[in-house]
C-alpha cells in the first residue's frame, strides 16, 4: 500500500494526509509500516520537499513509531533497495574463492556495527573489531562520518597514517574485485546510498536523533550476504525492538548488546545485555541433489535452518578477561588520535592486559561466536596458533574463550595488520 499523495507544483509528491493521521493518531485509521516505508522511499528519489521529510521524521519520533521493529525493518528495506546494487553473481564468486568456510561459518560476509549516540565516546571499537576479524572472517564493515560522535568509522580510518585506505574509491561496481583480493572491505555509506543526501540538510537541522540513526545499522548494501551480524543499541528499550527487525528482515545469526551503562558496544566494566538470533536444523528441509552448500546466505534464506531468539547477559569474566571501568578506555579524542591507536593495537604493540584491547578482544570475540567459526572442533588458523579449541561454554552456550584465543591470534600473529594492509593496498589501486 503506497502512502496516500498528491502532485505537487514542482513536481515532488505531498505525503500531507499521511503526516496529518500520524498527528493525529485518534482520529484517523493507525498508519502502517508499509505506509511509512513508502513515504521513505520518496525520500531517496528526491520525492519529497524537505518540510515534509522534516516533519515525518519529527512525528516518527514524537509517537514512538520510529522505534517500533516493523517500521524500522520496513524502511531500512526500502534503503537498501534504493542503494547502487551490487553484481550479486560476482561477488558471490569473490567470497567463495577465499575459501572461508570453517565450523559453523559458511563464509559470508560480517559486519560489527553500532547504533551511536550513547553519549559515552569510547574508542571506535567495532570498526577495529572488523579488521581484527577479517583474517578469520569476511568483513563488510558498513559505516559512514561521525554523525554523534568525535571519531566516526569512515573517518578515523581516512586518519590511518602513513597512506590511509581509499574508502571513497570503494563502490559498488568494484566491490567484488575488492574481495578477490582480501576478506576486508569498508562499505563507505555516500557511495553507495546515493539518495541519503536529501536527507542530510534536513537531518542536520532537526538537531534530535531520528530514525536514520536506528536505520544505519541495517542499511548494508550487502546485507543479502551478510551471514552474521553484531549490532550495539544505545539504550536498554531498543534491543528487543532491533532483534525483532533483524528478525524481520530474514537475519538468521545476530547478536544485539547493549552495555549496562546504556553503552552501544559489549562492555568491559560489567553487565551487557544480550539478544541473539541463531540457527538451529529445520528437521522438515530435505537437501536436493548436487545443492551448493557454499556461502548459502542470500535473499532467498537459508531453509536448512531455521532462527530463534534468546537474551543473557554476559561479563568481562566470561572471556577470560577483566573488568575495566570506562574511564580508562574514554574515547573523545579525534580522528588521528584513534587512527594512531587502531594501528598500534594492530601492530601488537600493547600490553596484553591493556583496557582498550581486552575492550576490542570481546567485540572481536562475539562477533566470531556469532559466526559460528568457534564451533570449529579444530584450529589450523596459521603460524603461532597452538591448536588448542577452548571448548568451555558460556552465557547463551557461546565460546566467549575461544573468541577471544582466536582474536589475540589475528593480532599477535601479524595477520589483521596484514589484511588491513592489502585492503590499503587494493584500494589505492583502484
Amino acid at each position: 500500500m503506497a502512502a496516500p499523495h498528491q502532485e505537487t507544483k514542482q513536481g515532488q509528491v505531498s505525503i500531507s494526509p499521511l503526516l496529518k493521521r500520524l498527528a493525529y493518531p485518534a482520529t484517523e485509521v493507525q498508519v502502517s509500516a508499509t505506509e511509512i516505508a513508502a513515504a521513505f522511499a520518496l525520500i531517496f528519489e528526491d520525492g519529497l520537499s524537505q518540510i515534509q521529510t522534516a516533519a515525518l521524521l519529527t512525528l516518527l519520533h514524537s509517537t514512538g513509531l520510529d522505534r517500533d521493529a516493523e517500521v524500522i525493518a520496513k524502511c531500512s528495506h526500502r534503503m537498501r533497495e534504493a542503494a547502487v546494487q551490487v553484481d550479486k553473481a560476482a561477488l558471490k564468486a569473490a567470497m567463495k574463492s577465499r575459501g572461508k568456510k570453517e565450523g559453523q561459518y559458511r563464509g559470508g560476509l560480517c559486519d560489527i556495527v553500532g547504533t551511536g549516540g550513547d553519549s559515552h565516546s569510547t574508542f571506535n571499537i567495532s570498526t577495529t573489531s572488523s579488521i581484527i576479524a577479517s583474517p578469520l572472517l569476511l568483513t563488510a564493515k558498513h559505516g559512514n562520518r561521525a554523525q554523534t560522535s568525535f571519531s566516526g568509522s569512515a573517518d578515523v580510518l581516512q586518519a590511518v597514517a602513513p597512506i590511509p585506505p581509499k574508502i571513497d574509491a570503494v563502490t559498488a561496481e568494484n566491490l567484488s574485485k575488492v574481495y578477490a583480493a582480501t576478506n576486508y572491505s569498508f562499505l563507505f555509506a555516500p557511495n553507495f546510498h546515493h539518495g541519503m543526501r536529501y536527507a542530510d540538510t534536513v537531518r542536520r537541522g532537526l538537531g534530535l536523533r531520528t530514525i536514520f540513526n536506528l536505520m544505519g545499522p541495517l542499511a548494508n548494501p550487502v546485507d543479502w550476504a551478510i551471514e552474521a551480524r553484531v549490532v550495539g543499541v544505545a539504550y536498554q528499550s531498543l534491543g528487543p525492538v532491533f532483534v525483532e527487525a533483524l528478525r524481520q528482515n530474514g537475519c538468521k545469526k545476530a547478536l544485539v548488546v547493549c552495555g549496562a551503562e546504556d553503552l552501544d558496544e559489549i562492555s568491559c566494566a560489567g553487565a551487557t545485555n544480550c539478544w541473539r538470533l541463531s540457527e538451529y536444523p529445520n528437521a522438515a528441509y530435505k537437501q536436493p541433489e548436487n545443492e551448493d552448500d557454499e556461502c548459502s546466505c542470500d535473499e532467498d534464506q537459508n531453509p536448512r535452518t531455521l532462527v530463534k531468539m534468546e537474551m543473557f547477559q554476559l561479563h568481562p569474566s566470561d572471556f577470560g578477561l577483566k573488568a575495566y571501568p570506562l574511564t580508562e578506555v574514554f574515547g573523545r579524542k579525534m580522528p588521528k588520535d584513534n587512527a594512531e591507536k587502531l594501528m598500534s593495537i594492530l601492530r601488537n604493540e600493547l600490553p596484553r592486559d591493556d583496557p582498550i584491547l581486552s575492550f576490542v578482544l570481546q567485540n572481536v570475540a562475539a562477533l566470531l561466536v556469532t559466526s559460528g567459526i568457534c564451533e570449529a572442533e579444530t584450529s589450523n588458523m596459521g603460524p603461532g596458533d597452538d591448536g588448542q579449541v577452548v571448548t568451555e561454554r558460556g552465557p547463551g552456550g557461546g565460546r566467549w574463550k575461544e573468541g577471544v584465543r582466536r582474536a589475540r591470534w589475528c593480532i599477535e600473529s601479524g595477520a589483521a595488520l596484514r589484511s588491513f594492509e592489502h585492503f590499503i593496498e587494493v584500494t589505492n589501486q583502484l
